[in-house]
C-alpha cells in the first residue's frame, strides 16, 4: 500500500464522492483516509439520507459490510445509528441514544437516498450537530451521492424533479461548508450516462439543457462543484486544501467559467470562495 497523503490531524476531512463509494475507487479513497486514524477505526453510517425507504437497514448493512470485509486492515468497528426522521420516536434524529456512536466514532458515513429528506431531517437536529462537532474534532465525514447534495447550502431536489416532474427548483441544504466561509452547492454524478443517447442523464440526473436552467436560479454568489462518477474530492480543512482522486474529475464552476482538476491534482479551498 503506497504512503497516504493524509497524515494524522488536529481537524476533519471531509469526502464527497461522485458515486463508486463501495466500488474499486470508493475503497481506495477510503483506505488512504482511514490510514490517517489508529486501529481499530470505530465508524458510524447513518441510515437519515433513506430513512424513507422500507429497506433502510438493508442498505446500512449492506455500507456495514462493505466497511467490515473491503477495508478489513483498519480493523473497523461499524455502529449503525437508525435515525430516520425528525420528530418523536425511537428512530428520530433527535433520540440522545444516537449521539454517543458519533461522538465516539473517527469516521462518519452517510450516502444513497434523498438529498431533500436529509437535509429536512437532519438540519438543527442533535445528530447532525454531533457530526458537525465531531467534524471539528477531527473526525473524517464521508459523504455520497444523496448526502453529498444534501450538505450545500442549496440542494438539488433530484427525486422531485426528475421522477415525479415538478418543476425546476432548488431546496435548502445543510449547509455544511458556510462555517468555512463557502456558499457551496455540490453536484455529483456529473457526467452520468445511465440514459444512453435518449436521455441526458448528465448533471446529476437533470441533463446540460435543465441543468442550464437551475444555474440560473442559484444566487449569484453560490459556486458549484461538480464530481464525475467514480471520482472523489476530499477536503483536508486542516491544510485548507482540496485533492482529487478516481476515474473522472472534479470542477469549480462559477458564472461561466469552469475549473477542473484530475485524479491527485489539488487545490486550495479559497479557489471555492467568490
Amino acid at each position: 500500500m503506497s504512503v497516504s497523503p493524509y497524515p494524522p490531524r488536529s481537524r476533519g476531512r471531509i469526502v464527497l464522492f461522485g458515486s463508486g463509494e463501495t466500488a474499486r475507487v470508493g475503497r481506495r479513497v477510503h483506505e488512504l483516509l482511514m490510514a490517517a486514524h489508529q486501529k481499530p477505526v470505530p465508524v458510524a453510517v447513518l441510515e437519515t439520507p433513506a430513512g424513507f425507504q422500507p429497506n433502510t437497514n438493508t442498505l446500512a448493512l449492506d455500507v456495514k459490510q462493505f466497511f467490515e470485509h473491503s477495508l478489513q486492515n483498519f480493523k473497523p468497528q461499524v455502529t449503525i445509528v437508525p435515525a430516520r426522521y425528525r420528530g418523536e420516536g425511537e428512530f428520530s434524529t433527535d433520540e440522545p441514544s444516537f449521539v454517543p456512536a458519533v461522538e465516539s466514532a473517527e469516521y462518519v458515513f452517510a450516502g444513497a437516498g434523498s438529498p431533500t429528506y436529509a437535509a429536512r431531517h437532519l438540519a438543527n437536529s442533535r445528530l447532525w450537530k454531533a457530526v458537525e462537532s465531531r467534524l471539528e474534532r477531527g473526525a473524517t465525514l464521508a459523504l455520497a451521492s444523496a448526502m453529498a447534495l444534501a450538505v450545500s447550502t442549496h440542494t438539488l431536489p433530484v427525486y422531485e424533479i426528475f421522477k415525479v416532474g415538478e418543476p425546476l427548483s432548488w431546496a435548502p441544504g445543510l449547509d455544511l461548508f458556510g462555517k468555512l466561509g463557502l456558499d457551496l452547492t455540490v453536484v455529483p454524478h456529473w457526467n452520468n450516462n445511465e440514459g444512453g443517447t435518449k436521455l441526458d442523464t448528465s448533471h446529476c440526473y437533470m441533463g446540460a439543457i435543465r441543468f442550464a436552467e437551475l444555474r440560473t436560479m442559484l444566487p449569484p454568489e453560490t459556486v458549484i462543484l461538480s464530481i464525475d462518477e467514480h471520482t472523489a474530492c476530499v477536503f483536508d480543512l486542516g491544510r485548507e486544501e482540496a485533492r482529487v482522486h478516481g476515474a473522472g474529475s472534479v470542477s469549480i464552476i462559477r458564472d461561466d467559467e469552469a475549473e477542473t482538476y484530475a485524479a491527485d491534482d489539488t487545490f486550495s479551498l479559497s479557489r471555492l470562495r467568490r
